[in-house]
């Protein structure tokens, strides 16, 4: 009777902000150093812990990492660029066929076979795609990653990235905006009129701005400043798609091309606020692929989801994915569409988080709330806990908010097991139905189980190397 009526003591547990919010209102609080329990096999655990190769190879991994630049060098098709076959489609995420794919997959699949002239309506697509006539792969497996379903046929143009300390290259298809799009699963003749236009009249005019360019783009730089300008480098990228306009502008009008085309890609890239994704993208790409094929590090290297499986790679164990059923976002929803609507998480976007912005630097990006769900203080919890699952601090990716402190970076495996906390991801959320398109955008994390079947294969390894 007297627990409304008496002065409150309060025993906290976890994030401070809660008890320094209390003690600002006078109320006893005492802290509890709780963490929630870790997993994995303890033998397993204790191998990695005890590795000796683990400390230098993850120092090796991180200053790879850190080291790593991205310069836009080019803008070619997909089949030049990445010597694609025909009849063959990139998916984003681990691999996986035509009868396990969700909903917006199929969709995204559906409409590039349209849109490359392979089948002339959508059940002609999906009968040659269930009868294994077209060839799908991931876009990881050639160097390159796409947003959402990722799908990238061979006419479509892509970003062609270099990392100017290694020589590697990243490449990415260009982003489409918002709403009904294919990467979003939907096919309908808006998009694949968006998708004929992008084809014919942005691809070429890019190109040729992009060559013409004294000096390439230099996007890691982009990057790092739009943190600084409330950007977070995944779901928000507002920033980052004004500074590549203004970048690429002047090259732009220079072209030899219609005003009325060289007005319309200005336009189209001014109205894109995703723009620049798909540049940050294959950027975190590069970074992560410097870290491949490290013995012993435990640094994860890919996340990416397909709409159906969770997968992870880590920098000791190369090209191995480990795998696990995706897992709902959950945030804020578009019109009337609800939780029911919302397919299970998709896309190569993850690279952002992987590389340690995206849901990593929530905090350089309060703003981001409003669009994903939460609140302010979660935005600044969220990076905060991000560092107790990382390597290092990125001093290239800096969070102002945070005392311009580095952003977490290089994912542990090892620290991921040991606390039992799972990366934090910002996420679009596209219809599980296909042709539905986006319906709403907010936060997930990968599963569990892909953490720990990369711990026990880590563990193997390092005892096959003791």
């Amino acid at each position: 009777m007297t627990l409304l009526s008496g002065t409150p003591t309060v025993v906290a547990a976890g994030v401070d902000v809660f008890s320094a919010a209390l003690r600002a209102q006078g109320a006893d609080v005492h802290d509890v150093d709780w963490r929630p329990p870790g997993f994995g096999d303890p033998a397993d655990l204790a191998t990695l812990a005890l590795d000796r190769r683990r400390a230098a190879a993850n120092r090796t991994a991180v200053e790879r990492v850190m080291a790593a630049g991205s310069h836009l060098v080019d803008v070619r098709p997909a089949r030049d660029a990445l010597d694609l076959p025909d009849r063959t489609l990139l998916h984003a995420g681990p691999p996986i066929g035509w009868d396990d794919a969700s909903g917006p997959l199929r969709g995204a699949l559906i409409g590039a076979c349209l849109f490359e002239g392979w089948a002339s309506t959508a059940e002609e697509a999906e009968r040659i795609l269930a009868a294994g006539q077209i060839a799908l792969d991931p876009c990881h497996h050639h160097r390159a990653v796409g947003p959402m379903a990722g799908v990238t046929s061979p006419s479509m143009w892509t970003w062609c990235l270099e990392d100017p300390v290694t020589g590697g290259q990243a490449f990415c298809n260009l982003n489409e905006g918002l709403g009904k799009v294919l990467r979003m699963g939907a096919y309908n003749d808006e998009v694949l009129t968006r998708l004929g236009w992008m084809r014919d009249v942005l691809g070429p005019v890019l190109q040729a701005a992009v060559r013409s360019m004294a000096e390439p783009l230099d996007v890691k730089a982009v990057l790092a400043q739009m943190l600084q300008m409330g950007d977070e480098g995944h779901n928000r990228n507002r920033a980052g798609s004004l500074m590549t306009l203004r970048e690429l502008s002047p090259a732009v009008v220079e072209v030899d091309a219609p005003s009325s085309d060289v007005a319309a890609v200005l336009r189209f890239i001014g109205g894109n606020e995703h723009f620049f994704l798909n540049l940050g993208m294959p950027t975190a790409k590069l970074a992560m692929d410097a870290a491949r094929n490290v013995p012993g590090s435990t640094m994860v290297t890919v996340m990416s989801r397909n709409g159906t499986e969770f997968g992870i790679q880590t920098a000791g164990t190369g090209d191995r994915w480990f795998t696990a059923p995706a897992n709902t976002p959950v945030g804020l929803f578009l019109g009337d569409y609800g939780p029911d609507d919302a397919n299970p998480d998709i896309g190569d976007s993850a690279i952002m988080e992987t590389y340690g912005v995206g849901g990593f630097t929530m905090a350089a990006a309060p703003a981001i709330v409003r669009f994903v769900g939460g609140t302010v203080p979660d935005a600044l919890a969220t990076t905060e806990r991000m560092y107790q699952l990382t390597l290092a601090e990125n001093p290239a990716m800096q969070v102002p908010i945070l005392g311009f402190r580095g952003s977490p970076t290089g994912i542990d495996v090892l620290a991921v097991a040991r606390t039992g906390w799972l990366p934090q991801i910002n996420t679009g959320m596209a219809g599980r139905v296909a042709g539905t398109g986006q319906v709403g955008a907010g936060l997930v994390q990968p599963p569990r189980a892909c953490f720990e079947q990369a711990l026990a294969a880590l563990a193997a390894e390092a005892r096959t190397a003791a």
